[in-house]
C-alpha cells in the first residue's frame, strides 16, 4: 500500500475529528446551559440590575381571574392554601385561572356525551376531566421541589465558601442567587433583594420558606435564624446541613430506585383495562356495546371505575415512602 494513500487517510481523519470539534465548540458557545448562565449575567449587569424575576412580589399586576381568588376562595376555610399552592408551583398560573379552566374542562367533560347521546353515566365520568388541570400543576410543582431540593445542598456549601472568605451573609445570599440556575437562583435573589431594602433578615427568610415550602430550605432557615440570636460559626453550620440534605438525597434515590417496581406495576394495572377494552371494541364492537346499552353494564362500568381509583390510590400510598 502507498503510504501517501495512508497519510492522506490519516489527514482527512484529523482534518474531519477538527471539525466536528470545532462546530462542538460553537454551538456549545451559544446554547449550553454555562453560556446562558454566563449570557444572563451579562446582561444583567448591563442593565444594572436584578434580572426579571427579582421584581418585588408587590409588584406583579393582578389578573383576570383574581375576582375568583378574592371573592370565592378567600371566603372558602382552605382558598388561601390553596392559593399558596397554585403561586409555589412556578408555572405562572394563579389559583383564579386554575379553578376557571378546571371548571371548563368539568363542563366539556360533562356536556360531550349528552351530546354525542351517550349514558348519563359517561357525563358523570367525564365531569372528572375537572381533575386534569391540578393534576399537571402538581406534576409540575413537585419537579419544581425536586429541583430546590437537588440545589440547596450546592447553594448553602456556596454560601460557607464565600463566608469562610470573609464575605457577609448578604452578600453570600447575592452570590448564591447570581451563581445559581432556577429555580433557586431567583428565589435567593429574591432575598437579597428584601433585605436590601429593608426588610429583616429574620422575616424576609420566612418569606423565603413560605415561598419555597420543602423542609431542607427550612432547616437552613431555622439555622441562620438561631445564629443570629445565640451566636456561633455560620459558615460550619451551612456546611453541616449541606451534608445532611446530601446524605437524605441519597436515602431518597435508594428508596425511589427500590419503589420503581411498585409505581410500574401501579401504571401498568392502571391502563390494561383502558387498552384491553379498546382492543376488545375495535375487534368485536358488538360484544362491547352490552356494556353502553343495558343499565347493568352501566352499573358494572362505574363499580370498576371506583374500584380502579380505590386501588390506585391504595398502591400510590403503599409506594409512596417519605424520606
Amino acid at each position: 500500500m502507498d503510504p501517501s494513500y495512508a497519510i492522506f487517510a490519516v489527514c482527512v481523519f484529523v482534518a474531519v475529528a477538527l471539525a466536528i470539534e470545532g462546530l462542538h465548540q460553537v454551538w456549545s458557545s451559544r446554547h449550553s446551559a454555562a453560556a446562558k448562565r454566563l449570557a444572563a449575567r451579562l446582561q444583567a449587569i448591563e442593565s444594572g440590575g436584578v434580572q426579571a424575576e427579582s421584581t418585588l412580589e408587590r409588584l406583579k399586576p393582578k389578573s383576570q381571574w383574581a375576582w375568583i381568588e378574592e371573592r370565592i376562595l378567600g371566603v372558602l376555610p382552605s382558598g388561601l392554601r390553596l392559593v399558596h399552592y397554585v403561586e409555589t408551583s412556578g408555572t405562572g398560573r394563579t389559583a383564579g385561572g386554575m379553578v376557571a379552566l378546571s371548571v371548563a374542562f368539568g363542563c366539556a367533560g360533562f356536556f360531550v356525551p349528552v351530546m354525542l347521546a351517550k349514558p348519563l353515566t359517561f357525563s358523570a365520568f367525564g365531569a372528572c376531566a375537572a381533575i386534569l388541570p391540578w393534576a399537571w400543576l402538581a406534576r409540575r410543582r413537585e419537579r419544581r421541589m425536586r429541583q430546590f431540593e437537588l440545589q440547596i445542598p450546592e447553594a448553602l456549601d456556596l454560601m460557607a465558601r464565600a463566608m469562610r472568605a470573609g464575605h457577609a451573609f448578604s452578600t453570600a445570599v447575592k452570590m448564591a442567587g447570581d451563581e445559581m440556575r432556577e429555580p433557586l437562583g431567583p428565589a435567593f435573589r429574591m432575598l437579597f433583594d428584601e433585605m436590601q431594602y429593608g426588610v429583616p433578615q429574620s422575616e424576609a427568610l420566612l418569606r423565603l420558606s413560605e415561598r419555597v415550602p420543602i423542609a431542607d430550605l427550612g432547616y437552613f432557615v431555622v439555622a441562620v435564624t438561631i445564629q443570629r440570636e445565640s451566636g456561633g460559626n455560620l459558615a460550619e453550620l451551612l456546611e453541616k446541613i449541606g451534608s445532611v440534605v446530601r446524605a437524605r438525597l441519597a436515602l431518597l434515590g435508594e428508596v425511589r430506585t427500590l419503589s420503581a417496581e411498585g409505581r410500574l406495576s401501579a401504571w401498568i394495572l392502571g391502563a390494561m383495562p383502558f387498552v384491553t377494552a379498546l382492543i376488545i371494541n375495535f375487534l368485536t364492537p358488538k360484544f362491547m356495546s352490552i356494556l353502553w346499552t343495558d343499565p347493568a353494564g352501566q352499573r358494572l362500568v362505574g363499580v370498576a371505575l371506583v374500584a380502579m381509583v380505590v386501588g390506585v390510590v391504595w398502591m400510590r400510598n403503599i409506594i409512596r415512602i417519605r424520606v
